[in-house]
C-alpha cells in the first residue's frame, strides 16, 4: 500500500489549502453576519454563491466524484482534500460543491439513475444550480434498522395520469429540505412489504412541488438550525403521486442502493472529521500557549501536554486507517472495504469528539460560546455518531463479521 500523494494530489492540496485559509475561514464571520441579517431565510446566504463562483473558476469543483462528471479523483486522492474542508464544515464543502447530502445523491444518480433522471436532476446538481434532500429516516421507526421503514410506495397502473407510484409516509432529518433550492427529494419506502426482508424497499424521485409534499417543521441539532444549508426537515408525504419513471433502479433495490450510497458517504464524513479534529487541536494549542493561570502558561500544564500528545497520536493513526480504507475502495471495491469503513465510522468521530471536547475545556467559557467554532464543531461531530448508522450498529456488525472469520 502506497499512500504517498501523486503530483496532481499535491497540486490540489496546495490549492484547496490556500482557498480554505485565504477565503473560507475569513468568510465564516461574513456568513454569521448575513445569517443574522436574514433570520427567517432558509438556504444559502450570498457569501456561499461568491465562494462557489471563485472555487469553480479555480477548478475546485465536484472533487468528490470520480469519472467524467466529477474531478476524476480516486478516493485516495480525494481524502486529503476532504480533510482540509473539514476545517470549515459550514462553508468549505459547499464552496466546492462537495457537501452532503448532495454528494451522496449525486453519486446515487450517477450510479443508478436512468439517462432521463440524470439529465433532469444530476446535471443541475453537478452545476450547483439546485440542491437535494435524502428522505430515509422516519420519526415512528427505529431507523438504525432500515428495514423498519414504513413509508409506502404503491404502484398504480390505472390512474388517469398513467402509470405512477403513490407515496404515503413521514420522514425526518431530511437535510437541506427547508431550503427552496432543494428541488428534488430521494425517498426510500416499501414497495412490497411481503417480499424478502432486504427486497421490500425502493427509492423514488419526488420533486419538491409535487402535490401532497408537506414540510412539517424544521429540526435543530443542539440548537443549531443549519439555515445556511437548508436545515433539517420533517416532511409528510400525503398520497404523493409521481410517474413510474421516477423509480430509481428496480423495485426492491432500495436497500442495496442505500448501502452503496452510504459507503462513500461514511468515508467522506470521516475524512472531514479528521479536519475538524485538526482545527480543534490547532485552536487548543493556540489557546494553551496564549493563556496563563496560577502563575504559568496552560501549555506548561501536564494534562494539556497529554491531551495534545494523545490528539496527535489519534489523528495520525486514524488518518492512516482512512487512507487504507480509501485505497481498498479504489482497488477492491466498497464491499471488500466494509470492515475498514465500519471501523473508521466508529473510531474517527469518537476521537474527533474527544479532541473538540478538550479544546472546549481549554477555552473555558469561550469554548461553549459562539465566539469560537468549537461548540458548532462539537454539535456536528456528536450527531455524526448517529448519522449513517449509530456506533452500536457498526460495532455489532463489525464484531459479528470478525467472529465469523
Amino acid at each position: 500500500m502506497d499512500f504517498a500523494h501523486d503530483a496532481r494530489t499535491e497540486e490540489l492540496i496546495g490549492k484547496v489549502r490556500a482557498f480554505v485559509d485565504d477565503r473560507v475561514l475569513p468568510a465564516e464571520r461574513i456568513l454569521d453576519e448575513q445569517l443574522a441579517a436574514a433570520p427567517d431565510t432558509w438556504g444559502a446566504p450570498p457569501i456561499i454563491a461568491e465562494l462557489q463562483a471563485e472555487a469553480r473558476a479555480e477548478g475546485l469543483w465536484n472533487l468528490f466524484l470520480p469519472g467524467e462528471h466529477g474531478a476524476g479523483l480516486t478516493s485516495l486522492q480525494y481524502a486529503p482534500l476532504a480533510e482540509i474542508t473539514g476545517w470549515s464544515p459550514r462553508l468549505a464543502p459547499v464552496a466546492f460543491n462537495c457537501a452532503a447530502p448532495d454528494t451522496g445523491n449525486m453519486e446515487l444518480l450517477h450510479d443508478f439513475g436512468s439517462p432521463a433522471q440524470k439529465e433532469r436532476w444530476l446535471r443541475p446538481l453537478l452545476d450547483g444550480s439546485i440542491r437535494s434532500s435524502f428522505c430515509m429516516t422516519e420519526p415512528d421507526a427505529a431507523s438504525s434498522d432500515a428495514t423498519n421503514i414504513g413509508t409506502r410506495i404503491r404502484r398504480d397502473r390505472h390512474s388517469q395520469g398513467g402509470d405512477s407510484y403513490v407515496i404515503t409516509g413521514r420522514k425526518w432529518w431530511s437535510t437541506g429540505a427547508m431550503s427552496p433550492a432543494a428541488q428534488i427529494f430521494i425517498v426510500m419506502g416499501k414497495t412490497d412489504p411481503d417480499a424478502e426482508r432486504l427486497r421490500q424497499q425502493s427509492m423514488i424521485l419526488v420533486p419538491r412541488d409535487t402535490p401532497g409534499v408537506r414540510i412539517v417543521r424544521p429540526l435543530s441539532v443542539f440548537g443549531y438550525d443549519d439555515r445556511e444549508h437548508g436545515g433539517h426537515a420533517e416532511i409528510a408525504f400525503d398520497d404523493v403521486r409521481v410517474p413510474a419513471a421516477n423509480l430509481i433502479g428496480d423495485e426492491g433495490s432500495g436497500f442495496a442502493i442505500a448501502q452503496a450510497r452510504l459507503g462513500p458517504g461514511r468515508i467522506h464524513h470521516c475524512m472531514r472529521a479528521l479536519g475538524m479534529g485538526e482545527r480543534a487541536l490547532a485552536l487548543l494549542i493556540a489557546r494553551a500557549n496564549a493563556r496563563h493561570a496560577f502563575g504559568r502558561s496552560l501549555a506548561d500544564q501536564g494534562v494539556i501536554r497529554e491531551w495534545v500528545a494523545e490528539a496527535r497520536i489519534q489523528l495520525e493513526s486514524l488518518r492512516l486507517l482512512v487512507l487504507k480504507t480509501a485505497w481498498l475502495m479504489d482497488t477492491l471495491g466498497n464491499r471488500a472495504a466494509m470492515t475498514e469503513i465500519q471501523a473508521i465510522k466508529i473510531a474517527v468521530p469518537r476521537a474527533a469528539q474527544t479532541i473538540i471536547d478538550r479544546a472546549i475545556q481549554v477555552h473555558g467559557g469561550a469554548g461553549v460560546s459562539s465566539d469560537t467554532p468549537l461548540a458548532e464543531l462539537y454539535a456536528g461531530i456528536r450527531s455524526l455518531r448517529i448519522a449513517d448508522g449509530p456506533d452500536e450498529v457498526h460495532l455489532s456488525s463489525l464484531g459479528r463479521a470478525q467472529l465469523r472469520g
